[in-house]
């Protein structure tokens, strides 16, 4: 950055100076994610729903769609999708459906995987099983093909209570989740495939 600005304080190109805005755009917009993500850890820690979540991806969002960033939208409208999902309990499928959109398109095959899940998330709790089977899977499958194990133990657990809901046997998903949980050091992913367990034996 300081050569930007010296090229246009000292050699009077102006033109450095919307080169360096366009980097810093793309540095606070990533930064908006990293913190925006924290504080959704955060709220999963137990710590409560911080003020600073939604707006940080939101600004992303923005200042990515100015940079014309494809693959930084779609994991910007990710995270406002799972914020509204898991932290105000909506269904978030709007801005979700946008994220994969935008992911495929861009060939982001991790985002696509998040998307995905989530997709089948509220898929599952609205009753449409088959549909969130379908998701739930083609998660799985983007996931095991990038090496995501611990997403691919997350998404298993999913499948489970799905199965044991279509009036199947839970049991040989659940002991391939513990496997991949245990071999990535996923121990909250272990504590959720314990409570399936437990849960389902009922």
């Amino acid at each position: 950055m300081e050569h930007l600005y010296e090229r246009a304080v000292f050699g009077g190109d102006a033109a450095a100076l919307d080169e360096a805005d366009r980097r810093l755009d793309a540095m606070e917009a990533d930064l908006c994610v990293k913190r925006g993500r924290v504080a959704h850890a955060r709220f999963l820690a137990g710590e409560g729903e911080s003020p600073d979540e939604l707006p940080l991806f939101e600004r992303a969002v923005e200042l990515y769609r100015r940079l014309g960033d494809m693959r930084g939208q779609g994991e910007a409208r990710f995270w406002i999708g799972c914020f509204q999902q898991v932290v105000r309990g909506e269904t978030g499928s709007e801005e979700l459906t946008r994220s994969l959109e935008l992911a495929r398109r861009a060939g982001d095959e991790l985002t696509a995987s998040y998307a995905l899940r989530h997709l089948g998330i509220a898929e599952h709790r609205a009753g449409n099983l088959p549909r969130a089977r379908e998701l739930l899977e083609e998660s799985v499958r983007l996931r095991r093909s990038l090496g995501f194990l611990p997403g691919v133990a997350a998404n298993l657990v999913g499948l489970a209570y799905i199965t044991a809901a279509e009036g199947g046997d839970p049991a040989e998903i659940l002991d391939e989740a513990t496997d991949l949980a245990s071999a990535s050091g996923s121990g909250a992913i272990t504590r959720q495939i314990e409570e399936a367990r437990s849960h389902l034996r009922r």
